[in-house]
């Protein structure tokens, strides 16, 4: 809890504005000369201490004197000297009012992503909705509920010396002083901590639903533990190229960043950027019911779709497959566009350009394969589905998963009939092209930034350090020792070892501890791309072909193996990430630690609590059915399809020809890096553009992204424009406007259309009660296409 005032003396204070050091008086001056002067005044204002002045969103950084209104912000340095204030009020983080909340906003957040995993609609409750919840529910704690320092100062007006009474003491412990930045930042962060371990609870999901196996809590305590940790610890472990070093920006948690600064730091009299904060929810929150409920068009408007509508027959099959794609998850989307928030997000707004030109890049050949490999009938892709993702038979109907498992265990003679399963063409391309990216990852993270890593531990064991954000840290706020993290890893393994000794999980001790290994070692190559870039590579496909490789025909063992193996990977990449966002809000390292742990390990109970209270409750609806309004299995039985899909992946590579090659994938991507590594050596720049500012690794994976991670292909063309406008147009040419203003309306932006969704979902998407479907119209054509695409006959 903050110490009432008089408590601490206060020797030096921070200038909001410059960042440097100034005296300050203490408290009980302070309190002093304003007791005297209210008794001159013969009134009982409460005494506390004098707030900063308000931040008016146009200076930040740290030194404002050299900061031009021009200067465009490019790399990791510019952003932490001219976008990210190195304001630090001083402000207690962990009060009792912070880690309640932050418990009640965890649990929200576990319960209702959970929920949502057995919904007919799916609905992600994080980011800025978390931060505006936790704003208001904060603030209005703050100012109903008795405030201790208030009580103190009429107190001490009164005469009161010394130390306070205890009835003072208590109440200050419950509600101290204005909801602050630090306290608010915590909800946050220990809410996404929450959030980690509901990928590792859907394994528990599928075991009691579809797999003869039980499910005890010792399996699901200990798992949820070892899991959810153990990647805390890479964390720990990779701090000076992950936390500490200044081009490990994060740059997609900026919006929120800017939102809790925004928040605290301004108010709506005096900042015109906080002001364009709430126009901007306001209005979103107007327009996002149009996309979400009422014209669903907005969602894919296609204009080749809209020209010819009425079309037939072979020619309505070509356009659907190559400008559909709002409703055929088999549409390629080619020009369509989303005007719908939700699916844009701050998240593609805050990537870098380096990144967004990557992808746009990535888009077209991605495209130009697509199509190639579908209409020259490449591996027989026209047996196929365009576009499917599904396990088909060599007919090209669906694959009877359920039949060749029976109670998740392989039936020889059902296999036997049903054949061996294929993929489709594009699916086994974008397969092939993940796998390069993660070779790809690997050899670039070694080869183009294996001297900077060197150097980042080399400057951390000395304790200098290019980041001035980290660098106030450790002057300011005691460190996290590295033992802490080297303990957490070693107690999540014991636990770990454990379960898969006592507990029937089907996963052998041997490939439970390659799991591991294969997580420790991707997991800081995935850190520090995602760190530099924002955003990382998918590397669920090398764990999941490994596992059924290695444990061939059992599905349950694949899930687990996944799951301390991926799981590791994502969970380093996003408490890192957090670990980062302390640091530009100044939260002391130690705290950071113990809510970090604590929102992880809390999300993980809670949501397995509600987990199993839906199963037992709908377990037939859920595994047999395809649902009703209120409840749907649907997304948990595409999990375990995907499961058992894998453990048969030893035998799709006796297909044949294209598919043998997939998992070489991983040679052609690091070979790639390795013949750019030269030729950057030979040939440093063309015409002045830097030819390491090439970054492989996020090409290739753009190149093949398309089959295997966004079928749905109407918002591509949209994010493309959103983030050039954002990140080129607007950075480069409006400096002080991207600076000011782009991430703290990208927040609100974000906000408004999840508060939008959360509201619809209950009210007429059917997560309280019957859905209320909106009357068919043209724009919403919920009997074809609602991009009104050709249905072929």
């Amino acid at each position: 809890m903050s110490a009432p005032l008089g408590d601490t003396l206060i020797g030096a204070a921070v200038d909001p504005v410059s960042g440097h050091a100034v005296p300050a008086p203490s408290h009980e001056v302070i309190n002093e000369k304003m007791a005297l002067k209210n008794k001159e005044l013969g009134t009982l204002e409460p005494t506390i201490t004098p707030a900063p002045p308000p931040y008016d969103g146009e200076s930040d950084a740290h030194d404002k004197d050299n900061i031009s209104e021009e200067v465009v912000i490019r790399t990791g340095a510019d952003a932490a000297k001219h976008l990210l204030p190195m304001r630090d009020d001083g402000q207690p983080a962990l009060t009792f009012r912070s880690i309640f909340l932050a418990t009640c906003l965890a649990a929200f957040q576990a319960v209702m992503s959970q929920i949502y995993t057995f919904k007919p609609t799916q609905i992600t409750i994080q980011g800025t909705f978390i931060v505006l919840i936790a704003y208001f529910v904060g603030n209005g704690w703050a100012k109903f509920l008795p405030r201790g320092d208030k009580f103190e100062a009429r107190w001490r007006a009164k005469g009161g010396n010394g130390k306070v009474p205890r009835y003072i003491a208590i109440i200050s412990f419950f509600n101290h002083g204005e909801w602050n930045l630090k306290e608010h930042a915590i909800c946050a962060i220990t809410a996404t901590s929450a959030s980690n371990s509901a990928e590792s609870v859907k394994v528990f999901a599928a075991q009691d639903l579809f797999y003869d196996l039980p499910l005890s809590g010792v399996t699901v305590v200990l798992a949820v533990i070892s899991i959810g940790l153990f990647g805390y610890g890479i964390c720990g472990i990779m701090r000076p190229i992950a936390v500490y070093h200044v081009d490990a920006v994060y740059w997609s948690v900026l919006p929120t960043v800017k939102t809790l600064q925004g928040l605290h730091w301004q108010n709506v009299k005096d900042s015109k950027p906080l002001r364009w904060f709430w126009y901007a929810f306001i209005g979103m929150s107007v327009y996002e019911f149009f996309p979400a409920y009422i014209w669903p068009w907005l969602n894919s408007v296609s204009i080749p779709c809209l020209a010819a509508m009425h079309a037939t027959g072979d020619k309505a099959a070509i356009l659907t497959n190559v400008f559909g794609g709002a409703t055929n998850n088999e549409g390629l989307g080619l020009f369509s566009l989303s005007f719908d928030w939700q699916y844009i997000t701050s998240f593609q707004t805050s990537l870098p350009l380096a990144l967004q030109a990557h992808q746009a890049a990535g888009f077209v050949v991605c495209f130009a394969a697509m199509l190639g490999i579908y209409y020259t009938n490449g591996w027989d892709a026209k047996k196929q589905p365009f576009m499917s993702t599904r396990l088909r038979t060599q007919d090209g109907d669906p694959y009877p998963t359920a039949k060749v498992f029976v109670g998740g265990v392989l039936d020889k003679e059902a296999f036997a009939e049903n054949g061996v399963p294929r993929l489709t063409g594009s699916f086994a391309y974008s397969m092939f092209m993940a796998n390069a990216a993660i070779g790809a990852l690997v050899t670039h993270c070694v080869l183009f930034w294996g001297g900077d890593v060197k150097r980042a531990f080399k400057s951390a064991k000395e304790g200098k350090f290019d980041d001035p954000h980290h660098e106030h840290m450790a002057k300011t706020y005691k460190e996290v020792p590295w033992w802490w993290y080297i303990s957490i890893l070693v107690f999540s393994f014991i636990l770990g070892i454990i379960v898969v000794t006592t507990q029937n999980i089907t996963l052998p001790v041997w490939a439970y501890i390659v799991s591991l290994i294969l997580g420790s070692f991707i997991a800081p190559f995935s850190t520090l791309l995602y760190s530099r870039y924002g955003n990382g590579i998918a590397t669920n496909n090398l764990s999941k072909m490994l596992a059924g490789l290695m444990l061939p025909e059992k599905p349950v063992g694949n899930m687990y193996f996944a799951a301390w193996s991926h799981n590791v990977i994502s969970n380093a990449v996003n408490l890192s990430q957090d670990l980062k966002m302390g640091e530009y809000l100044k939260i002391p390292p130690r705290i950071m630690f113990l809510t970090q742990i604590y929102g992880t390990v809390l999300g993980g109970f809670i949501n397995y609590a509600v987990m199993i209270s839906i199963v037992n409750s709908n377990r037939e609806l859920l595994v047999d059915s395809d649902g009703n309004s209120s409840w749907s299995g649907a997304t948990m039985q595409s999990y375990n399809t995907n499961a058992t899909s894998w453990a048969l992946s030893g035998y799709l590579y006796k297909i044949g020809e294209f598919y043998e090659a997939i998992p070489f994938g991983l040679l052609v991507g690091a070979g790639l890096v390795a013949v750019h590594r030269v030729i950057t050596y030979f040939v440093p720049k063309v015409k002045g553009f830097a030819l390491n500012e090439i970054n492989m690794p996020q090409f290739i994976q753009y190149a093949g992204y398309i089959p295997y991670n966004q079928s749905q292909t109407c918002v591509l063309l949209s994010w493309v424009i959103a983030g050039f406008y954002t990140q080129f147009y607007i950075r480069n040419y409006k400096p002080r406007i991207f600076r000011d203003y782009s991430y703290l309306i990208a927040g609100a932006f974000d906000g408004a259309s999840l508060t939008v969704l959360f509201i619809l979902s209950f009210a007429v998407f059917g997560a309280g009660g019957p859905s209320v479907p909106f009357p068919t119209w043209w724009g919403n054509n919920v009997e074809g296409n609602i991009d009104l695409c050709p249905v072929p006959e």
